[in-house]
Parts: C-alpha cells; structure tokens; sequence
C-alpha cells in the first residue's frame, strides 16, 4: 500500500493510473476503522482496479467540538488493516491539503429539505461539513465509485445529492451495515463505550427489528411513540428520534406501503456516546 500525505501527489498518480485504463474506487474514512469499513474495502477491490481509502477526521462536520476532540484516532491499527485488506492507496491528509484557504466562508450546498430532517435537525451544519469534505476528497482522488455504508444512511443520500449538484460522474455504492454478533452496528463510537453500555446499546437494533416486526399491522405513529419510549426505559438517556421514513425522501411515512420503501432509522445517547442505527423495512 502506498501512502500519500499531499493531494498533489496523489492527483498525479491517479491520474496516471487513469490514463493506463484503471477504474478508481474510493472509500472516504474518518478512521478508527472496523470490520464495516474492511467490507467496503472488500468490495471496492471487488469491482475497481485500484483502491483508495482516506483518513481525514473532517472538523467542519462536528457541530459539537468537544464530539471532535474526543473521536477516536488509531492511526497504526488503521494502516496495518488496510495493508492486510490490501489496499492500494492511502490518502491521510492535513487540515491544511483539505482546507488550503481555511474553514470559513466554504462552500455551500443546495441540499434541498432532506438536510433539516433527522440527523440535520439534530446536528445544525453537519451536512454541510459533510460535502465540503467530501467534495475536496472527489476532486483530489477523482474515482469512478465511491463507497459508503448504510449505517450513516441519511448521508449516503446526502452524498448522491452532492454528486449530482456538482455534476460529478461518480457511482455512489451502499454497503450493507455490519453488526457485532449483538445486532449492534458497528462504529467508531463504540470503542468509547463501556461494556455495559455495549449490553445495554443493543437494545437500538433490536428496537428496529420490532419496527419492522410490526409495521404493517401498528399505526406508524404509534411505532414511533412505543419505540422511543421503549428506549428511554432500557438504558438510553436522550432519545433524538424515532422515524418509520420514505427510505428515498426520509419524509415521514403515511402508510406501511408507501412507494420508494420504507426505512426506520433513529438516534439515541447512552452515557456520553450518541448512536445511530437503521433497518429498511420494506424493498
């Protein structure tokens, strides 16, 4: 695996790699990586001649600073699993090569309603910090697929607007979410947990299984309501939201057979660490 630490060195060699015939997949990381980001690897290698995975932990998109200072940062495991997953290319930039005139006054995204629902409500700016990032990353590595997984589902829909608002001609690619044998999605924010709260965060996925459980035969509403309740009662102090959605608008769904499918998706703190977790419900 080659490292590179300036996006001028690494332009310069995608580029040449473009001009051999080489198909170029990315998986943009902010690190702490896991078996989740090892699947994307796994199936960008799958599909594309050359691999390129960055760790940028992006400071535009923590609307809390303190969520930002305390995100966890393996570096040296980082580069061996990549190694070992063998991919080609890393990118693990500065600030500085992100952001070469600064973090004020960036860009700003048309994203339409979608950004204000759920984890935009909640988290005031983060879409925005999520496609100054991911903009520059596009420009620096300029793949033919890019590869993200569905836990962070809401910004996966984010990133396909992007792409299409900056006439990018980049096939966006949703990995399934991986669990840990508890059903608990995997994250970089359960390395902050503790082992009981790793017991009782299990709980969010088995809440979501219930959902789709009884979604057809429940008002949705009323889903909602029980899930949330059902959460707050079992270990998890903040409950931001409970949304049984059009898993293409995220708009709330009226009916169990809505069309576009439905997904279920809800944020939820236990301890200091928020989590974030969905299932689709419906094809």
């Amino acid at each position: 695996m080659t490292l590179f630490k300036e996006a001028k060195g690494l332009k310069k060699y995608i580029s040449q790699q473009k001009k051999e015939g080489k198909i170029i997949g990315f998986v943009p990381t902010m690190g702490a990586l896991h078996t989740g980001h090892m699947s994307l690897i796994s199936k960008c290698k799958n599909i594309v001649d050359v691999t390129v995975c960055s760790i940028f932990v992006n400071p535009t998109q923590f609307n809390d600073p303190k969520d930002f200072e305390k995100y966890p940062v393996t570096i040296g495991n980082d580069i061996f699993q990549l190694e070992t997953s063998g991919c080609d290319l890393l990118f693990l930039p500065s600030v500085g090569q992100i952001y070469p005139y600064g973090t004020k006054n960036l860009s700003h995204y048309d994203l339409g309603n979608i950004e204000n629902l759920l984890e935009g409500k909640y988290r005031p700016g983060h879409f925005q910090g999520v496609c100054q990032v991911v903009h520059r990353l596009l420009e620096v590595v300029t793949p033919d697929y890019l590869f993200m997984g569905q836990k962070d589902y809401q910004q996966s829909l984010i990133v396909k607007k992007l792409v299409q608002l900056i006439e990018m001609q980049v096939e966006v690619e949703t990995a399934g979410t991986f669990r840990e044998n508890s059903g608990l999605a995997m994250s970089s924010r359960n390395m902050r947990l503790s082992e009981k709260q790793k017991e009782e965060a299990i709980v969010i996925s088995k809440t979501l299984e219930y959902i789709k459980s009884h979604y057809r035969s429940t008002p949705l509403r009323e889903l909602e309501l029980y899930a949330k309740e059902f959460l707050l009662n079992s270990g998890f102090k903040i409950v931001d939201y409970v949304s049984i959605a059009n898993a293409e608008t995220l708009q709330p769904a009226q009916n169990a057979l809505e069309p576009n499918g439905l997904v279920a998706l809800a944020a939820a703190t236990i301890g200091e660490i928020r989590l974030i977790d969905n299932l689709f419900l419906s094809a």
